[in-house]
């Protein structure tokens, strides 16, 4: 996975913000270099020496698209570190996220990184889906009070919200029905917040706005 290896030179930076770009419009898996160093003011033998290979530029492409997953998640940690909020709290703010139109480029991206680790795990994509699965579970766990969340219960929670958000997700992508799929999701929330213990529920500061919302009664 990326991360490893020395810290990239402000060239190489500068560069994939702009391949980056070209990437949320283009995607990555017919990925050719002389038309993408033509829109990005460069050569292909400049980004053959920054990043070593095709390869390499992907993987470097693919931690980057990975960042703009990360931050959300860690604004989301931020709010759960002053109290756990609750799966359907934490899922409705990951969902208002995901359906946002202005945020479809990127997870385009993130659908055909996803499908590409798993038709080719010795490639760039390789870790990219286990990776992602890992990162949301994280911050979904972290939403539940610590007694439930090492419960066996606690783990089929989320798992079943995590597999609720991305179904919704590919569907969206898919289709662009925001209305039918934000029902969908908002229907399987319903019951989870059923299911929320006696006291557990009040109001709570959504990530992406920072106003507050309350639970349905």
């Amino acid at each position: 996975m990326p991360g490893d290896g020395p810290p990239p030179s402000a060239r190489q930076i500068d560069l994939v913000e702009r391949a980056y770009r070209y990437a949320l419009d283009h995607g990555l898996a017919e990925l050719s270099l002389r038309p993408l160093a033509s829109a990005i003011g460069s050569s292909p033998r400049v980004l053959l020496y920054l990043f070593g290979s095709k390869d390499g530029l992907v993987r470097a492409l693919l931690a980057r698209a990975r960042a703009d997953e990360l931050a959300l998640l860690d604004r989301l940690r931020d709010l759960n570190g002053r109290r756990p909020l609750g799966l359907d709290t934490v899922a409705e703010q990951i969902w208002a996220w995901l359906a946002a139109p202005e945020h479809r480029p990127l997870l385009t991206l993130w659908a055909e990184g996803y499908s590409r680790s798993l038709i080719d795990p010795e490639g760039p994509w390789g870790g990219f889906a286990r990776a992602t699965v890992e990162d949301w579970l994280d911050v979904l766990a972290a939403a539940q009070p610590p007694e439930h969340r090492d419960a066996p219960l606690g783990a089929r929670q989320r798992t079943l919200v995590l597999a609720v958000l991305r179904g919704a997700l590919l569907d969206l992508l898919a289709t662009g029905d925001e209305e039918r799929t934000t029902a969908a999701v908002r229907t399987q929330l319903a019951v989870l917040r059923s299911e929320r213990p006696s006291g557990a529920d009040g109001d709570t500061p959504t990530a992406a706005t920072g106003h507050t919302r309350r639970p349905d009664r």
